[in-house]
C-alpha cells in the first residue's frame, strides 16, 4: 500500500471516528447518557455496532472524546518546557493560553455538553478518573526533573498540588457554564482567579527544579 493511500485510509478512519463521536453527542444531549444506547448511536451514524465499539471501547469516551489530550495535556506541558522554565511557570503559561482560547479540553464545552455530564453519574465518575490519570502523568513527568537527593514523595507532592488546582479550574469553568454565564465573561473570570490560584502554589512549587531535564 502506498503513501498516499494509507493517508487516505487513515483520513476515512478520522472521519467515521468524528462522524460516530458527533452522533453520540447529539443523542447524549438530547436524551441523556444513560438512556441512548450503543446501538442507537450506530443507527444514527448508519455503522455497524461494532465499528463504535472497535472506535471508543468505552461509552464514557464517546462523549469525552478528548480524554486523551486531557489526561497527557499537564505532563506534556512541563515536558516541552523550554529550558530554564519552571514546571509551574509552564503550567500556568499554558491554563492561560487555554482559557484564552476557551479550549473544550480546559472545561469549555457549551452548557448543553456541561449539563449532560453534570446529570450523568457514570460520567462525573469517568470524569473523576480522568483528572487522577492526568495527575498520575504529571508525576511521571515531574520525577524525571527531580533531583535525586529529593524525598521520593516529591513528584507526587508536587503532582497532586497541580493537579489540584487544575482540577478546581475545571470545575469552575464548568460551574460558571452552568450558569449560564458566555465564554467571553467565563475566560475573563477565571484568568482571574487562576492568577490567584497559583499564586497560592507558587511559594513552594517555583522552588521545582527549573532546569529542562
Amino acid at each position: 500500500m502506498g503513501i498516499e493511500s494509507m493517508g487516505l485510509r487513515e483520513s476515512k478512519k478520522q472521519e467515521t471516528r468524528q462522524l460516530i463521536s458527533d452522533h453520540a453527542t447529539r443523542l447524549f444531549i438530547e436524551q441523556g447518557f444513560e438512556q441512548t444506547t450503543i446501538a442507537e448511536i450506530a443507527t444514527a451514524a448508519r455503522v455497524a455496532k461494532k465499528t463504535v465499539t472497535n472506535y471508543f471501547p468505552r461509552k464514557e469516551d464517546l462523549a469525552l472524546d478528548h480524554h486523551e489530550a486531557f489526561t497527557a495535556g499537564l505532563a506534556a506541558a512541563v515536558a516541552d518546557r523550554p529550558a530554564g522554565e519552571s514546571a509551574l511557570t509552564a503550567l500556568r503559561r499554558e491554563f492561560a493560553a487555554a482559557v484564552e482560547q476557551c479550549n473544550p479540553v480546559a472545561g469549555f464545552a457549551g452548557p448543553a455538553f456541561a449539563r449532560m455530564i453534570a446529570e450523568s453519574p457514570t460520567l462525573t465518575a469517568r470524569l473523576r478518573e480522568l483528572h487522577d490519570q492526568r495527575e498520575v502523568a504529571l508525576a511521571a513527568a515531574l520525577a524525571d526533573i527531580t533531583p535525586a537527593d529529593a524525598p521520593p514523595i516529591a513528584p507526587r507532592a508536587a503532582a497532586a498540588l497541580l493537579g489540584a488546582a487544575h482540577r478546581l479550574l475545571f470545575q469552575r469553568i464548568q460551574e460558571l457554564t452552568l450558569a449560564g454565564e458566555p465564554d467571553e465573561r467565563i475566560a475573563a473570570t477565571v484568568a482571574q482567579e487562576a492568577t490567584y490560584v497559583f499564586d497560592l502554589l507558587a511559594t513552594g512549587l517555583e522552588a521545582h527544579p527549573p532546569t529542562k531535564a
